[in-house]
């Protein structure tokens, strides 16, 4: 077994000045914060970044002020992100949240040479072929702002309200495993924060430890 493997255990993570009871993991992922990882945090506002798209075009988080943002770090070739686009959970809360005019934007952050690495011709055909429904893919080649956002894991998932504050930060959900099944009635942490920033409510849940590959900076 891996050294990154962590069997069966009961994890807490850090939100504001308390401990949130996150879940409990099954034969699950979970990286070292690394000490870069601490410039976005929740609560606070969102850190800016522009990154190019598959078409070579600049997106800045900026250009969606007024918008709420989902930021989906993810890598193509990892067991737990396929867990989620082989059952289509992904791409339905693609679907759900940007029609609900939700910015969704997947960033892959993995270095040439690494798992999950792409050239833009190849991640528009992931996209394609996984009916995908992001509003964009940005390409993160340098890790700049994967590291900005402290993304550990794939898939490590961030929410940004309509005010640019960073409202939730970690898993997709509550089942840290790479098996489909268990998609079927797990918590979906990002389903629920966007519920609540479209009811005006504070989300409750608004840091959980992601779960997944690490992502490859190197």
């Amino acid at each position: 077994m891996s050294s990154e493997m962590i069997g069966r255990r009961t994890f807490l993570t850090r939100t504001g000045t308390g401990l949130v009871l996150a879940g409990t993991a099954s034969s699950a992922l979970f990286s070292t914060r690394p000490a870069w990882a601490a410039t976005a945090k929740v609560g606070e506002a969102a850190p800016g970044f522009t990154v190019n798209t598959t078409n070579g075009s600049p997106v800045s988080l900026a250009s969606y002020k007024g918008k709420v943002v989902v930021l989906e770090w993810t890598n193509h070739d990892c067991p737990y992100v396929r867990k989620h686009y082989d059952s289509s959970n992904m791409q339905s809360l693609q679907r759900e949240a940007t029609g609900q005019g939700v910015v969704w934007l997947t960033v892959i952050s993995s270095v040439q040479g690494t798992q999950g690495y792409v050239t833009p011709p190849q991640a528009d055909e992931l996209t394609t072929s996984r009916k995908a429904a992001p509003t964009a893919v940005l390409l993160d080649t340098t890790g700049g702002t994967g590291k900005l956002y402290g993304a550990t894991n794939t898939p490590h998932m961030y929410v940004v309200d309509k005010a640019g504050v960073l409202v939730y930060a970690g898993a997709i959900d509550d089942r840290p495993t790479s098996r489909r099944g268990d998609v079927q009635g797990a918590n979906n942490y990002v389903r629920a924060a966007l519920d609540a920033v479209a009811a005006g409510q504070p989300v409750k849940t608004p840091v959980t430890r992601a779960y997944g590959c690490t992502v490859k900076y190197s």
